[in-house]
């Protein structure tokens, strides 16, 4: 399970650090996608391939909306011996990442977060949107 919260620079390049911890569920090769609420999704190959089969079931009608929006801008990526990947330009713009971005964990997925964007989304968080959440899971 993919968890905590790690912040990093990007560089110049383009490149990121995927932490560790994350690289050994993630595993030697893994994709990155377009995510929601301005971030970038982060999905090992089994997850990726999961992600696919369950788009793929549904009718086209109700799937090239979600098809086009995660896919069409998707990365493979390895991360060098480092730990870093190459966030191709496209997923930057979408994410807004220049500089500061923070990695983080998502129980199945690492999302990548410019760092501002991260810290407004949470501030915008309220114990009454969580617990409204929580009771989907009756938890």
């Amino acid at each position: 399970m993919l968890t905590g919260e790690y912040q990093h620079n990007m560089d110049l390049k383009g490149r990121v650090t995927i932490p560790s911890k994350f690289r050994e569920d993630l595993g030697d090769k893994f994709y990155v996608c377009k995510g929601l609420d301005g971030c970038l999704f982060v999905l090992s190959g089994a997850q990726w391939e999961r992600f696919v089969e369950k788009v793929s079931a549904l009718p086209m009608a109700q799937a090239k909306g979600i098809q086009r929006y995660f896919f069409s801008g998707a990365a493979e990526v390895e991360p060098d011996k480092q730990g870093r990947i190459l966030l191709p330009q496209n997923l930057r713009t979408h994410a807004g990442l220049e500089k500061d971005v923070t990695v983080i964990g998502a129980a199945v997925r690492a999302e990548i977060w410019d760092t501002n964007r991260w810290n407004g989304y949470n501030d915008e968080q309220t114990e009454e949107s969580i617990e409204d959440a929580m009771n989907l899971l009756e938890f």
